[in-house]
Protein backbone atom coordinates (compact mmCIF):
# COMPACT_ATOMS: atom_id res chain seq x y z
CA UNK A 1 0.00 0.00 0.00
CA UNK A 2 0.99 3.63 0.04
CA UNK A 3 3.28 5.11 2.23
CA UNK A 4 0.87 8.13 2.51
CA UNK A 5 -2.04 5.95 3.40
CA UNK A 6 -0.36 4.72 6.86
CA UNK A 7 1.12 8.45 7.56
CA UNK A 8 -2.14 9.49 8.30
CA UNK A 9 -2.51 6.57 10.60
CA UNK A 10 0.83 8.05 12.79
CA UNK A 11 -0.84 10.98 15.00
CA UNK A 12 -3.45 8.25 15.99
CA UNK A 13 -0.89 5.61 16.56
CA UNK A 14 1.47 7.52 18.83
CA UNK A 15 -1.60 8.78 20.83
CA UNK A 16 -3.11 5.25 21.62
CA UNK A 17 -6.22 6.33 19.86
CA UNK A 18 -6.22 3.53 16.70
CA UNK A 19 -8.28 0.36 16.74
CA UNK A 20 -6.28 -3.16 17.14
CA UNK A 21 -6.72 -3.60 13.52
CA UNK A 22 -5.44 -0.18 12.67
CA UNK A 23 -2.52 -0.92 14.95
CA UNK A 24 -1.65 -4.21 13.51
CA UNK A 25 -1.51 -3.10 9.84
CA UNK A 26 0.58 -0.01 11.02
CA UNK A 27 3.21 -1.53 12.92
CA UNK A 28 3.26 -4.32 9.76
CA UNK A 29 4.13 -1.79 6.95
CA UNK A 30 6.85 -0.16 9.40
CA UNK A 31 8.35 -3.37 10.10
CA UNK A 32 8.93 -3.89 6.28
CA UNK A 33 9.60 0.07 5.05
CA UNK A 34 12.24 1.88 6.59
CA UNK A 35 11.11 5.48 5.37
CA UNK A 36 7.93 5.31 7.74
CA UNK A 37 9.69 3.59 10.46
CA UNK A 38 12.39 6.78 10.25
CA UNK A 39 9.62 9.25 9.94
CA UNK A 40 7.30 7.78 12.15
CA UNK A 41 10.76 7.69 14.92
CA UNK A 42 11.23 11.59 14.06
CA UNK A 43 7.44 12.24 14.68
CA UNK A 44 7.49 10.67 18.16
CA UNK A 45 10.88 12.25 19.17
CA UNK A 46 9.55 15.95 18.50
CA UNK A 47 6.17 14.40 20.42
CA UNK A 48 8.15 13.85 23.61
CA UNK A 49 9.95 16.78 23.14
CA UNK A 50 6.85 19.42 22.87
CA UNK A 51 5.74 17.14 25.77
CA UNK A 52 8.73 18.67 27.87
CA UNK A 53 8.59 22.48 26.72
CA UNK A 54 7.33 24.52 29.39
CA UNK A 55 4.03 26.68 29.12
CA UNK A 56 5.19 30.12 29.10
CA UNK A 57 3.51 32.42 32.17
CA UNK A 58 0.32 34.12 31.19
CA UNK A 59 1.07 38.35 30.68
CA UNK A 60 -0.67 40.30 33.60
CA UNK A 61 -3.08 42.19 31.30
CA UNK A 62 -4.05 38.72 29.40
CA UNK A 63 -7.46 38.70 31.73
CA UNK A 64 -8.69 42.30 30.19
CA UNK A 65 -8.07 41.95 26.92
CA UNK A 66 -9.76 38.32 27.25
CA UNK A 67 -13.00 40.15 28.85
CA UNK A 68 -12.38 42.68 26.15
CA UNK A 69 -12.42 39.69 23.52
CA UNK A 70 -15.16 38.35 25.16
CA UNK A 71 -17.59 41.49 24.70
CA UNK A 72 -16.73 41.73 21.48
CA UNK A 73 -18.15 38.55 20.79
CA UNK A 74 -21.16 39.02 22.35
CA UNK A 75 -21.98 42.32 20.69
CA UNK A 76 -21.30 40.41 17.41
CA UNK A 77 -23.54 37.71 17.85
CA UNK A 78 -26.75 39.78 19.09
CA UNK A 79 -26.18 40.94 15.82
CA UNK A 80 -27.05 37.95 14.23
CA UNK A 81 -29.81 36.46 16.06
CA UNK A 82 -32.17 37.33 13.40
CA UNK A 83 -33.19 34.44 10.90
CA UNK A 84 -32.24 36.79 7.84
CA UNK A 85 -29.08 37.69 9.18
CA UNK A 86 -28.50 34.36 9.70
CA UNK A 87 -29.10 33.19 6.32
CA UNK A 88 -27.26 36.05 5.07
CA UNK A 89 -24.19 34.99 6.64
CA UNK A 90 -24.13 31.48 5.43
CA UNK A 91 -25.29 32.48 1.74
CA UNK A 92 -22.40 35.06 1.57
CA UNK A 93 -20.42 32.45 2.08
CA UNK A 94 -20.73 30.22 -0.07
CA UNK A 95 -21.00 33.06 -2.86
CA UNK A 96 -17.46 34.18 -2.17
CA UNK A 97 -16.33 30.46 -2.12
CA UNK A 98 -18.33 29.14 -5.35
CA UNK A 99 -18.87 32.05 -7.84
CA UNK A 100 -20.52 29.88 -10.32
CA UNK A 101 -23.18 32.07 -11.98
CA UNK A 102 -25.77 28.94 -11.95
CA UNK A 103 -25.20 28.35 -8.20
CA UNK A 104 -25.66 32.04 -7.81
CA UNK A 105 -28.95 32.56 -8.85
CA UNK A 106 -30.37 29.56 -7.47
CA UNK A 107 -29.35 30.66 -4.17
CA UNK A 108 -30.67 34.29 -5.14
CA UNK A 109 -33.72 33.07 -6.11
CA UNK A 110 -34.07 30.60 -2.88
CA UNK A 111 -33.27 33.75 -0.32
CA UNK A 112 -35.82 35.42 -1.84
CA UNK A 113 -38.39 33.37 -0.98
CA UNK A 114 -37.48 32.44 2.41
CA UNK A 115 -37.30 36.28 3.10
CA UNK A 116 -41.04 36.75 1.53
CA UNK A 117 -41.95 33.98 3.05
CA UNK A 118 -40.80 34.92 6.60
CA UNK A 119 -42.15 38.80 5.85
CA UNK A 120 -45.40 36.95 4.92
CA UNK A 121 -45.78 34.78 8.02
CA UNK A 122 -44.86 38.02 10.16
CA UNK A 123 -47.63 39.94 9.23
CA UNK A 124 -50.82 37.49 8.27
CA UNK A 125 -52.84 36.22 11.52
CA UNK A 126 -55.21 34.05 9.37
CA UNK A 127 -55.82 30.72 9.21
CA UNK A 128 -53.25 29.63 6.40
CA UNK A 129 -50.46 30.14 9.06
CA UNK A 130 -50.10 26.44 9.02
CA UNK A 131 -49.49 26.50 5.39
CA UNK A 132 -47.25 29.70 5.69
CA UNK A 133 -44.95 28.12 8.25
CA UNK A 134 -44.45 24.65 5.94
CA UNK A 135 -43.50 26.39 2.84
CA UNK A 136 -40.73 28.28 4.79
CA UNK A 137 -39.66 24.95 6.53
CA UNK A 138 -39.91 23.62 2.76
CA UNK A 139 -37.71 27.01 1.45
CA UNK A 140 -35.11 26.27 4.42
CA UNK A 141 -34.97 23.02 3.53
CA UNK A 142 -33.68 23.45 -0.38
CA UNK A 143 -31.57 26.38 1.06
CA UNK A 144 -29.23 23.61 3.83
CA UNK A 145 -29.31 21.27 0.08
CA UNK A 146 -28.13 23.68 -2.01
CA UNK A 147 -25.54 25.24 0.80
CA UNK A 148 -24.72 21.86 1.21
CA UNK A 149 -24.04 20.49 -2.39
CA UNK A 150 -22.12 23.61 -2.77
CA UNK A 151 -19.22 23.24 -0.18
CA UNK A 152 -18.78 19.81 -1.40
CA UNK A 153 -17.42 21.09 -4.52
CA UNK A 154 -14.93 23.04 -1.75
CA UNK A 155 -11.39 22.98 -2.54
CA UNK A 156 -10.85 22.98 1.14
CA UNK A 157 -11.68 19.58 3.06
CA UNK A 158 -12.63 20.97 6.07
CA UNK A 159 -15.54 22.79 3.80
CA UNK A 160 -16.26 19.24 2.35
CA UNK A 161 -16.34 17.65 5.79
CA UNK A 162 -18.71 20.97 7.09
CA UNK A 163 -20.72 20.32 3.92
CA UNK A 164 -21.30 16.63 4.83
CA UNK A 165 -22.06 17.53 8.44
CA UNK A 166 -25.46 19.41 6.82
CA UNK A 167 -26.59 16.02 5.49
CA UNK A 168 -27.72 16.12 9.67
CA UNK A 169 -30.29 18.80 9.28
CA UNK A 170 -32.04 17.46 5.77
CA UNK A 171 -35.12 15.61 6.66
CA UNK A 172 -35.65 14.08 3.22
CA UNK A 173 -32.79 13.83 0.71
CA UNK A 174 -33.21 13.51 -2.78
CA UNK A 175 -31.45 11.66 -5.89
CA UNK A 176 -28.81 14.68 -6.68
CA UNK A 177 -27.90 14.61 -2.77
CA UNK A 178 -27.17 11.39 -2.53
CA UNK A 179 -25.60 11.21 -5.58
CA UNK A 180 -23.56 13.70 -4.46
CA UNK A 181 -22.78 11.70 -1.29
CA UNK A 182 -21.69 8.93 -2.81
CA UNK A 183 -19.59 10.54 -5.69
CA UNK A 184 -17.73 11.88 -2.44
CA UNK A 185 -17.81 8.71 -1.07
CA UNK A 186 -15.85 6.93 -3.67
CA UNK A 187 -13.76 10.09 -5.58
CA UNK A 188 -12.46 12.64 -2.64
CA UNK A 189 -8.96 12.85 -2.45
CA UNK A 190 -8.98 13.13 1.32
CA UNK A 191 -9.81 10.19 3.24
CA UNK A 192 -10.93 12.16 6.42
CA UNK A 193 -14.25 13.92 4.16
CA UNK A 194 -14.51 9.97 3.13
CA UNK A 195 -14.78 8.70 6.74
CA UNK A 196 -17.24 11.75 7.60
CA UNK A 197 -19.33 11.21 3.98
CA UNK A 198 -19.78 7.69 5.16
CA UNK A 199 -20.60 8.20 8.70
CA UNK A 200 -23.40 10.32 6.81
CA UNK A 201 -24.76 8.09 4.86
CA UNK A 202 -25.12 5.41 7.31
CA UNK A 203 -27.89 7.19 8.62
CA UNK A 204 -29.71 7.64 4.97
CA UNK A 205 -29.20 3.74 4.79
CA UNK A 206 -33.57 3.58 4.74
CA UNK A 207 -32.95 4.74 1.31
CA UNK A 208 -32.35 1.68 -1.25
CA UNK A 209 -29.65 3.52 -3.17
CA UNK A 210 -27.53 4.18 -0.46
CA UNK A 211 -27.62 1.07 0.33
CA UNK A 212 -26.84 -0.39 -3.47
CA UNK A 213 -24.15 2.76 -3.50
CA UNK A 214 -22.52 1.27 -0.46
CA UNK A 215 -22.13 -1.90 -1.84
CA UNK A 216 -20.48 -0.86 -4.81
CA UNK A 217 -17.79 1.10 -3.11
CA UNK A 218 -16.81 -1.49 -0.89
CA UNK A 219 -14.48 -2.20 -4.32
CA UNK A 220 -13.65 1.81 -5.01
CA UNK A 221 -12.08 2.17 -1.34
CA UNK A 222 -8.43 2.14 -1.49
CA UNK A 223 -7.36 3.09 2.03
CA UNK A 224 -7.18 0.61 4.87
CA UNK A 225 -9.26 3.09 6.62
CA UNK A 226 -11.93 3.21 4.71
CA UNK A 227 -11.97 -0.35 4.44
CA UNK A 228 -11.98 -1.09 7.50
CA UNK A 229 -14.63 1.31 8.20
CA UNK A 230 -17.03 0.33 5.56
CA UNK A 231 -16.58 -4.00 6.58
CA UNK A 232 -17.90 -2.20 9.84
CA UNK A 233 -20.54 -0.60 8.37
CA UNK A 234 -22.31 -3.29 6.25
CA UNK A 235 -21.74 -6.02 9.62
CA UNK A 236 -23.76 -2.73 11.60
CA UNK A 237 -26.44 -3.65 8.94
CA UNK A 238 -26.44 -6.94 8.12
CA UNK A 239 -26.01 -6.41 4.30
CA UNK A 240 -25.55 -9.88 3.27
CA UNK A 241 -25.31 -8.85 -0.32
CA UNK A 242 -22.10 -6.81 0.21
CA UNK A 243 -20.43 -10.45 0.87
CA UNK A 244 -20.11 -10.38 -3.43
CA UNK A 245 -18.22 -7.28 -3.57
CA UNK A 246 -16.02 -7.66 -0.43
CA UNK A 247 -14.64 -11.41 -2.17
CA UNK A 248 -13.80 -9.25 -4.96
CA UNK A 249 -11.76 -6.83 -2.91
CA UNK A 250 -9.97 -10.00 -1.77
CA UNK A 251 -8.74 -10.58 -4.81
CA UNK A 252 -6.62 -7.54 -4.60
CA UNK A 253 -3.18 -8.95 -4.81
CA UNK A 254 -1.87 -5.38 -2.54
CA UNK A 255 -4.62 -5.81 0.16
CA UNK A 256 -3.31 -5.02 3.55
CA UNK A 257 -3.20 -8.30 5.68
CA UNK A 258 -4.79 -6.42 8.86
CA UNK A 259 -7.78 -5.43 6.27
CA UNK A 260 -8.34 -8.54 4.37
CA UNK A 261 -8.30 -10.56 7.90
CA UNK A 262 -11.02 -8.44 9.03
CA UNK A 263 -13.02 -8.82 5.64
CA UNK A 264 -12.74 -12.28 5.52
CA UNK A 265 -13.96 -12.19 9.25
CA UNK A 266 -16.92 -9.89 8.36
CA UNK A 267 -18.04 -12.28 5.65
CA UNK A 268 -18.10 -14.80 8.10
CA UNK A 269 -20.27 -13.42 10.34
CA UNK A 270 -22.96 -12.53 7.23
CA UNK A 271 -23.00 -15.49 5.67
Amino acid sequence: MKCELYEELFTGWINKELSPEESGALERHIAGCANCREELRGLQQMWDTMGHIETPEPSANMSVKFYAMLDTYKESVKEQRSLWAGIKHQVSRIWERQPRWPMAYNLAMVVILVGAGYLFFGKSKSDNQDKQLKALSSQVHELKQTMMLALLENPSASERIRGVSYTSEIKHADKQVIDALLATLNKDPNVNVRLSTLDALTHLTGYPEVREGLIKSIVEQDSPLMQLAIADVMLKLQEKRSVKSFKELLKQKDLDNGVRDKIKQTITQLI
